[in-house]
């Protein structure tokens, strides 16, 4: 297969040269590990954040919901949530970006009701297959390690071959150099600061996002010379389906949201989504190291802030390469784009040099060097966290030091970046693309959902039913996928096994297939009558010996404070009652993102009028502007007080009238705000939950 040749000949008049590619991969990567490795530095000697095994994997369960919110967000926003939700627009007009986004968006305000559970009922876990373990033993735990780490495989996948392709077609920089260039920045600072480091890194990463995709919104409806309204796209659009109609939508438009691929697409999305949420370990890590009462309103917050993301990014930028390329602007006139050009996720870098000249190519490069690496960060701890706890201290050293289990956590961040670059390699000689792995994801993975979701919320499903219910449910979606593929067109090459009929049934049988064989399995072995109580007995790392090294008390380092009985009841009660608003409220807004919203649209047909395209794109504007208070402003408001605090205790400490001793002890003097990200003063450990 000839690797984007022809994408090559079409963007080299808009290449930004191959020095930008470097320069970017390379120098933001490296400015990225030398910024947080200066913020680690200055939390251990100001906030005494000492770099445990607890904080590197859990960043000290005291993370609150602005910050829990913009990891969300970013961890979500894969290369996948930007090209592929901008390519579907290219397909199938106006309805793609909001199935793209409604599709994404239900799994990550579901999963907050988990996020509560896990919390209640397992609260020193580190990843949900320490869960499974503790409740099912050993066989449906070896089942569930090979589920989630094919989740965290395939997600990274995505991620570098989507972010590799666009830095190629951008720059000309060789895929395989991206591919190996881009996870080299994501490891350092990984290595160096953990969990903590990755969600402040995902902060800054979807700042400088939602910045971009508001420079390109604006620039679209509000100021260029050929669009600059959404008046002029809709006309633009009104002709574009003159030229090219759309098979499958209603009179070929572009701007209704009957479209029957569309749809098929939205299915294999919603499948294909609640494997990569459910089953990825990244989303219980935020869950993890939020602090308990944070939990709930930051996967709620994230969840309605990210919405806009892939919904305005692709209207605008999927609807500009329609409306555009036509134009000597776009990098592939006077052809359209091809469908492996589409598939590769180059509608959207296409678009932005059609929109912003060269400008567009660097800010595309950014968003999506940022949407790889914020994600990717996730991805290396999730591994590492599940390879640490799940694999080495389960069954080869049960009773691991805490610098032994930071040792085994750097080694495998080190080695899960080599073996996905590889990895990557391999898929890109073999032609398989971002848009192939994003529609595939859900075959592999889905049949695992509904089992790893009752394991925290039904305590009546047996071992059986959770351990055999994912390999035969994947058995039957594998049997779907590829008998649908054979009788469609006749072969199992990449083309047929990836095109949308083939795919929507294997995607539909792994979800689905769990509800048939979990009541068979419950019937034949009985149902369960567990009372949770195994799940409290997953303990902590055991970091004495780094904090005797450090000369500090365990139970003044973040992560290290033992929780009294007391301070367990008030957060459980806490977290109850956080459960109860989490499953009134999902329910409620998974029924207007899946239903109330989109279907009376599609079912009626209705062809955008101009003022109704026009009030589409102002909500989706006004949307992302909310979305920036939400996730860029509102975690630095969160914090202010331990931000004024160590601004303040950085500067007398330069100018010599105070040492971080000086500044620990006044500290610890006055009360703690509750604003604060660092745990309550000490309590006596002798009372603490682990000794009741």
């Amino acid at each position: 297969m000839s690797h984007s040749a022809s994408s090559q000949e079409h963007i080299a008049s808009a290449a930004l040269g191959q020095g930008v590619g470097y320069g970017i991969v390379l120098g933001l990567g490296g400015a990225f590990a030398l910024g947080m490795i200066l913020v680690t530095s200055i939390l251990r000697r100001y906030n005494r954040e000492l770099q445990t095994s607890e904080m590197f994997n859990t960043a000290g369960r005291t993370v609150k919901s602005g910050l829990v919110a913009s990891a969300v967000v970013s961890s979500w926003t894969w290369a996948a949530t930007l090209l592929q939700s901008t390519g579907v627009c290219y397909r199938y007009g106006v309805s793609g970006p909001f199935w793209y986004a409604s599709g994404a968006t239900v799994q990550i305000l579901l999963f907050a009701t988990l996020a509560i559970e896990l919390k209640r009922r397992a609260p020193n876990a580190h990843t949900y297959l320490e869960i499974i373990k503790a409740r099912y033993g050993t066989f449906a735990h070896m089942v569930f390690l090979v589920f989630g780490l094919a989740t965290n495989i395939l997600v990274s996948l995505m991620l570098i071959v989507g972010g590799s392709a666009t830095v190629n077609a951008l720059t000309g920089m060789h895929t395989i150099a991206a591919i190996y260039l881009l996870p080299i920045g994501v490891i350092a600072y990984t290595l160096v600061g953990g969990l903590k480091a990755t969600i402040l890194t995902d902060w800054i990463h979807t700042f400088i996002l939602l910045i971009i995709i508001i420079v390109f919104a604006l620039t679209a409806y509000a100021s260029h010379d050929v669009l600059g309204s959404p008046s002029a796209v809709y006309d633009l659009l009104v002709q574009a389906a003159a030229r090219h109609p759309v098979d499958g939508n209603k009179d070929g438009s572009y701007l209704t949201m009957r479209s029957r691929e569309g749809a098929i697409f939205f299915v294999i999305n919603i499948v294909g989504n609640f494997g990569t949420v459910f089953l990825d370990n990244g989303y219980y890590n935020k869950a993890i190291a939020s602090s308990p009462v944070h939990a709930l309103p930051g996967y709620i917050l994230g969840g309605l802030c990210w919405f806009a993301i892939p919904w305005l990014t692709a209207t605008t930028m999927g609807l500009t390469a329609l409306s555009l390329e036509n134009t000597p602007w776009f990098p592939t006139y006077p052809d359209r784009m091809s469908d492996a050009e589409v598939s590769a996720g180059l509608v959207l870098p296409y678009a932005a040099v059609a929109l912003l000249g060269k400008g567009g190519a660097v800010a595309t490069l950014l968003i999506v060097f940022m949407a790889v690496t914020s994600a990717t960060s996730s991805q290396l701890i999730a591994v590492s966290t599940i390879c640490t706890y799940d694999l080495y201290r389960t069954y080869f050293n049960p009773t691991a030091s805490g610098r032994r289990l930071i040792y085994m956590s750097h080694v495998v961040v080190v080695g899960y970046g080599i073996f996905i670059a590889t990895f990557s390699v391999g898929l890109w000689y073999a032609g398989i693309s971002m848009g192939y792995l994003y529609l595939m994801m859900g075959v592999i993975i889905s049949s695992a959902v509904l089992p790893a979701a009752l394991a925290l919320i039904w305590a009546g499903q047996n071992k059986w039913a959770a351990s055999l219910s994912p390999i035969l449910g994947l058995a039957c979606a594998l049997i779907a996928w590829l008998v649908t593929a054979k009788k469609e067109c006749g072969d199992l090459g990449v083309a047929c096994t990836g095109s949308n009929n083939p795919m929507l049934a294997g995607n539909v049988a792994a979800l689905l297939s769990p509800l048939v064989l979990i009541p068979i399995f419950t019937a034949i072995f009985g149902i369960d009558k567990y009372d949770w109580k195994s799940m409290m007995d997953i303990r902590k790392g055991d970091d004495h010996d780094l904090a005797d090294a450090a000369g500090l008390d365990i139970e003044e380092i973040p992560g290290g404070h033992s929780e009294t009985r007391v301070e367990f009841e008030e957060e459980q009660k806490k977290l109850q009652r956080a459960g109860k608003i989490s499953k009134s409220t999902t329910v409620v807004m998974t029924l207007a993102f899946l239903v109330l919203w989109p279907m009376p649209m599609y079912g009626s047909g209705y062809i955008f009028s101009k003022p109704f395209f026009t009030g589409w794109v102002s909500v989706g504007i006004i949307w992302i502007f909310c979305s920036f208070i939400g996730v860029g402003l509102f975690p630095v408001f969160e914090g202010r007080r331990t931000l004024v605090r160590t601004v303040k205790s950085i500067y007398l400490d330069l100018a010599g009238k105070s040492h971080p001793k000086t500044i620990h002890a006044r500290v610890a003097d006055e009360q703690k705000s509750p604003g604060d990200a660092t745990p309550t003063e000490k309590s006596d450990p002798k009372e603490s939950v682990g000794a009741a």
